[in-house]
């Protein structure tokens, strides 16, 4: 392992200053909810570009990318390949995006009291909420767990780690909303870029692409270069993650947030027509990286396969390097953080919240209850990442917990947009299945008794069985319900 040295640590040193002071500039700025909420509705298309692919990368983004690379060779950069093709399908389509964005709302279960009402949306929030701060739940451990195996970090020091990281994310998302975090991404933005370029560079200078390959053919078989046939992943693995892609590229709140926030509908299709590539790059790049450390190290060579990349590049980077890498790794987790921090407090406040205010609370104040709540939710993370024990890969527990709310916001979503007999019942239903089946599976997992059960089902089939049957409680519900066509659904 390299030294971490004073040059790398000033180079961090000066990126967080800047990001601190960028975020907190832009306070007087912040004059109403929908200021703190979507940023006036006023962002363009390269900020929106910026901003979401600075966004959905952050620390844990790298590692579980790594960890996918090193468990299961190229064949882990299958879920980007499937996110980049949703996103290109619904910015050529404009696939639900279009009535998303010109119903003017600021959350989708707003959008929903439209069709369903005003219990399902707030139903609706309540899922969301559960979900992203469940999937959210683990940021803060393994951006910690970074830092432990990449500079050195004595284990110690996780937790205090942890609360630094926060609290400094916190304080420039309290202050400014959207607006700090829209700032602050395309200056994450820069810095992650570079930093992920300089790296997978020197990693395929010192590694070598046909070492890697080799690598990859005498651990995996044909199974590293094709998910189906890979023992580890297969048929329902592909299926899950297709059905999770499109769940996340239509309904993730973070992503949408983006989308609600740009000028209009056309912007908001070409963000994601824009961002599309960048969901390979961000599986690609560090799975190389996992992928270097298997070709290196070997399996046998950490106890947890999340810890193989930072183990591998904590021996190859040179002084300097570390300190780039490492400010893009912040840069990345902090964009991350404050994101979702600000997507779930908006929710919590706009749906969750909406019987209480009924949009009659002065701008004054709705700027006051969504700071106090986007602490708290950060107070939550901390304990949360603390007290949860990951079990199996990363990336099935964040899709796991996802799928809480992608399965039925899913079907809401596309029936609320094109099909006029949708009703609340079938949108209770579909709320109902879609949450409970996923939510199960990770309960199951934590009991010591069912946990063998858990993991003979698997998560690709409870995740599965989530979107299965919330799309046929959607359907059946509202079948049993005739009422006259919504008037939005024909539009």
């Amino acid at each position: 392992m390299q030294d971490f040295s004073f040059i790398d640590g000033a180079i961090v040193l000066v990126y967080i200053a800047a990001t601190m002071t960028l975020g907190i500039m832009v306070r007087k700025y912040v004059g109403r909810v929908e200021d703190f909420i979507v940023a006036g509705r006023g962002v363009n298309l390269h900020l929106g570009i910026a901003s979401l692919a600075a966004t959905e990368f952050g620390i844990v983004t790298c590692m579980y990318t790594a960890q996918n690379g090193f468990n299961f060779g190229f064949a882990g950069a299958t879920p980007g390949i499937l996110y980049c093709l949703s996103m290109l399908f619904i910015g050529l389509t404009g696939f639900c995006v279009n009535p998303l964005r010109n119903a003017n709302v600021m959350t989708i279960p707003e959008l929903f009291e439209k069709v369903y009402g005003s219990r399902v949306r707030w139903l609706a929030g309540l899922v969301i909420v559960l979900g992203g701060l469940l999937n959210m739940g683990m940021f803060l451990r393994v951006g910690g767990e970074f830092l432990v195996h990449f500079i050195g970090l004595p284990p110690q020091y996780l937790e205090i780690t942890m609360t630094v990281l926060l609290i400094a994310v916190a304080t420039y998302t309290i202050v400014g909303g959207m607006l700090s975090v829209l700032i602050t991404d395309f200056l994450q933005f820069l810095v992650m870029s570079l930093g992920m370029i300089v790296v997978t560079i020197l990693v395929l200078v010192s590694v070598g692409w046909s070492n890697m390959a080799e690598a990859v053919q005498a651990e995996h078989g044909a199974g590293g270069l094709n998910p189906i046939i890979h023992d580890e992943l297969g048929p329902a693995w592909l299926i899950f993650n297709v059905f999770v892609a499109l769940g996340g590229t239509l309904t993730w709140q973070v992503v949408v947030q983006r989308i609600l926030a740009s000028k209009d509908a056309k912007t908001g299709r070409r963000m994601y027509m824009g961002t599309s590539v960048f969901f390979i790059c961000r599986f690609v790049m560090p799975g190389i990286w996992g992928i270097a450390a298997l070709t290196i190290l070997g399996v046998g060579a950490v106890d947890d396969s999340l810890h193989a990349m930072p183990t591998y590049l904590s021996g190859l980077l040179p002084v300097g390097i570390m300190g780039i890498l490492l400010a893009a790794m912040l840069a990345a987790d902090m964009s991350t953080n404050s994101s979702y921090m600000l997507s779930w407090g908006s929710v919590i406040y706009n749906d969750l919240m909406a019987p209480i205010h009924r949009n009659q609370w002065s701008e004054r104040t709705g700027i006051l209850v969504n700071r106090i709540i986007v602490g708290l939710i950060g107070a939550f993370l901390l304990f949360y990442g603390l007290w949860y024990e990951l079990r199996g890969a990363l990336w099935d527990y964040l899709a796991l917990t996802g799928t809480i709310y992608f399965s039925s916001m899913l079907s809401l979503l596309i029936a609320c947009c094109y099909w006029k007999r949708a009703n609340n019942w079938g949108a209770y239903a579909a709320i109902i299945v879609g949450a409970v089946l996923p939510c199960s599976h990770l309960i199951l997992g934590q009991i010591e008794a069912t946990q063998e059960f858990a993991d003979w089902i698997g998560a690709p089939i409870a995740g599965i069985a989530a979107f299965v049957g919330s799309g046929a409680a959607m359907v059946i519900g509202s079948l049993l319900k005739p009422q006259p066509p919504t008037e939005y659904a024909q539009q």
